[in-house]
């Protein structure tokens, strides 16, 4: 009889935050190298692996804004820009890679772009590139997972991934997320 009383958690009412990482990061290593080599035989040119990588990462990042907003019921939706941020850069990132990511930084001459900065992104730190395609960033996968995120989020952007300072992820947002910032900065 007691035994109805007590019902069990199912996974999707666990803590995104808490607890140890569910996952190896060897066998992370080891699947992540594999999609890259799918993507890799699909495609003739790094930009368009990139691409690929990029739209891989949207698809993750949509389930993960789900499972983030279901499971967390103490978030509530951001709908001022630079909160969105900050909160991309610490609770985001340290739920997807453990710790927060190294820096936020806003262009100087554009107020419609920033910039996360990750010196050694975990998806670039086991994977070797070959001389021939010495551009390859395939951080492109995390930049599909946080343009998925933000757009799931009201904040439209697209976000393209760089070799500088390590990696930079660039986003550029929608000129509708800055009317709207504006608006409610007014408010």
């Amino acid at each position: 009889m007691s035994s109805l009383g007590k019902q069990k958690s199912s996974n999707l009412e666990k803590s995104l935050g808490k607890g140890k990482p569910e996952v190896n990061i060897a066998t992370f290593a080891l699947l992540f190298s594999e999609i890259v080599q799918y993507c890799q035989n699909r495609v003739h040119t790094v930009p368009e692996l990139q691409n690929k990588l990029s739209e891989l990462g949207q698809h993750v990042g949509s389930h993960m804004l789900d499972v983030l907003f279901l499971r967390e019921k103490g978030y509530k939706r951001e709908i001022k820009l630079l909160s969105m941020l900050i909160f991309i850069k610490s609770t985001f990132w340290k739920i997807v890679f453990g710790k927060e990511a190294d820096k936020l930084e806003q262009a100087n001459d554009d107020d419609r772009t920033y910039y996360i900065i990750e010196k050694e992104p975990l998806v670039n730190k086991f994977i070797s590139v070959p001389k021939d395609k010495g551009s390859l960033n395939c951080a492109a996968f995390t930049a599909g997972i946080l343009e998925s995120v933000l757009n799931g989020s009201n904040f439209p952007a697209k976000v393209t991934v760089h070799w500088h300072k390590g990696t930079t992820f660039m986003i550029k947002f929608d000129e509708s997320v800055i009317s709207r910032d504006k608006t409610v900065d007014s408010r």
